[in-house]
């Protein structure tokens, strides 16, 4: 770092970016797949993450470089402007976000760079077949035994869990207090005996998703974030950042069929239905779905600061649910009865069919579009809360199916 934040310009900034972009960004990196890095990205981000550009709004100590929100958006503009994937994660990492926030020293010394430069991949252990969309059920727990915790259950919907080396928990660790306030969040290493991992197969044929059953796994007493029995903030916190996440953007065709594949006006033209009046109102409304939704995104990030949470993040996320099942809806309009094909040999109705079906990803994972209202209602509009008969009574006390 050739200068300090406070006395570096906005164009020197910009121009010490160009240089080391110039210098080391041969833009070689294949194409990304879900839940796993390749070891040339692994590389990649280790360059960026050493050089500083990760996590320009963070701390020198810890990376990053102390920048103004304003000047970390030049070095993401930058990024941005010849395609380099890894500044902004101070954004947009959730995993390390959260330890930065609620981990000890210890821990971000251990984890952060790591998680950083994608050498420590990370799932997410919240749901489970009783706790989906109330989180706050859990009965996963959590009992101390010396410097450990000691793990038993089960979590569902684990995106990633077959390759993660920590999973982000949340466990029962006090049965007596009500349900909100006995849950403690633990950074848990997931290759260990006690730890199970089954793939569950999708409507997608993939095999993302996971159940994982917990049989006496330990976690150190030092991976707990937060307060004991106060995970339930620390959760909160983590989703933010991940609705954030998501919706933001989302994946793309699996098989990436051309150049029309990401690009609806281009796959409009490419069918020969732009002059449709029909469907250009329909490309219009998703267009302007995708504006809306990036303006109120970037909102709500002008808002966020690292370890809150924003109930705005909900909009964004139920936005992108919408838009995905409109551009899906639109997608299939456009190819007619050929969308009734599949498979290599008809990728324009491959990336239809899947973008379809992985539409439902958005609206399931990380809160239900159910629950996306529900926060929008009572947080952001003010109206009633659902009553809630189980919030303040011992969790050992309340009724399970």
């Amino acid at each position: 770092m050739t200068a300090t934040a406070t006395s570096m310009s906005d164009e020197d900034l910009r121009e010490e970016v160009r240089a080391w972009l110039t210098q080391n960004w041969k833009d070689h990196l294949p194409a990304p797949t879900p839940w796993t890095t390749s070891p040339a990205l692994r590389a990649w981000l280790g360059k960026v993450v050493d050089a500083r550009w990760a996590v320009n709004r963070w701390p020198v100590e810890w990376h990053g470089r102390g920048l103004s929100d304003t000047q970390a958006k030049i070095v993401e503009q930058e990024f941005h402007a010849v395609r380099a994937p890894g500044a902004g994660q101070d954004k947009t990492h959730f995993y390390a976000i959260s330890a930065l926030t609620f981990g000890t020293d210890a821990m971000k010394r251990q984890l952060l760079r790591g998680m950083l430069a994608g050498e420590i991949t990370m799932c997410l252990l919240y749901s489970e077949p009783g706790a989906g969309s109330d989180l706050a059920g859990v009965r996963t727990r959590a009992e101390r035994d010396g410097d450990d915790f000691v793990v038993n259950g089960q979590k569902v919907w684990t995106s990633g869990a077959a390759s993660a080396d920590y999973g982000m928990l949340i466990a029962r660790t006090d049965w007596n207090a009500p349900k909100h306030r006995g849950i403690s969040f633990f950074f848990l290493p997931m290759k260990q005996k006690g730890v199970e991992v089954r793939p569950l197969r999708q409507v997608t044929d993939e095999s993302h998703f996971n159940e994982v059953f917990f049989t006496d796994a330990r976690v150190q007493a030092e991976n707990l974030l937060g307060e004991l029995n106060n995970g339930w903030r620390v959760l909160q916190t983590a989703l933010a950042y991940e609705r954030s996440v998501m919706g933001e953007a989302a994946r793309g065709p699996r098989r990436n069929s051309g150049r029309a594949a990401n690009d609806l006006i281009a796959l409009t033209r490419e069918a020969g239905r732009l002059s449709d009046p029909v469907l250009r109102q329909d490309l219009a409304r998703v267009m302007s779905y995708r504006r809306v939704n990036a303006l109120n995104n970037a909102r709500a990030k002008a808002d966020l600061e690292t370890g809150t949470s924003s109930p705005i993040m909900s909009l964004g996320k139920l936005a992108m649910s919408r838009i995905l099942h409109e551009e899906a809806r639109l997608r299939t309009a456009l190819l007619g009865a050929g969308s009734l094909l599949d498979g290599a040999a008809f990728p324009r109705a491959d990336d239809a069919n899947f973008l379809t079906l992985n539409a439902y990803f958005t609206s399931i994972g990380g809160g239900t579009d159910q629950i996306q209202r529900n926060i929008i209602g009572e947080r952001v509009l003010g109206l009633p809360k659902e009553p809630e008969v189980d919030r303040d009574i011992p969790f050992r006390e309340v009724r399970a199916g």
